[in-house]
């Protein structure tokens, strides 16, 4: 079965009131990049993940989550 990385990425930017290019300058990535992360069409890497997650001072899984492939559509 396949998974896929799924995010709350947009829940924790409206509850901070940031933009996608906020959170990106605030972690050193493009706009682009947390966009494409925010969607499902890329995976962070584990350091970008972690840079997310303590910008918003969040545990890691309170943000992202392995979920199956299926239960995705």
């Amino acid at each position: 079965m396949s998974k896929i990385l799924g995010n709350r990425i947009h829940v924790y930017r409206a509850e901070h009131r940031m933009s996608q290019g906020d959170l990106a300058e605030a972690i050193g990535v493009s706009r682009k990049t947390i966009s494409t992360i925010e969607v499902g069409r890329f995976i962070p890497s584990t350091i970008i993940a972690l840079q997310i997650a303590r910008h918003f001072d969040a545990k890691f899984e309170d943000i992202f989550w392995l979920k199956d492939l299926e239960s995705s559509k």
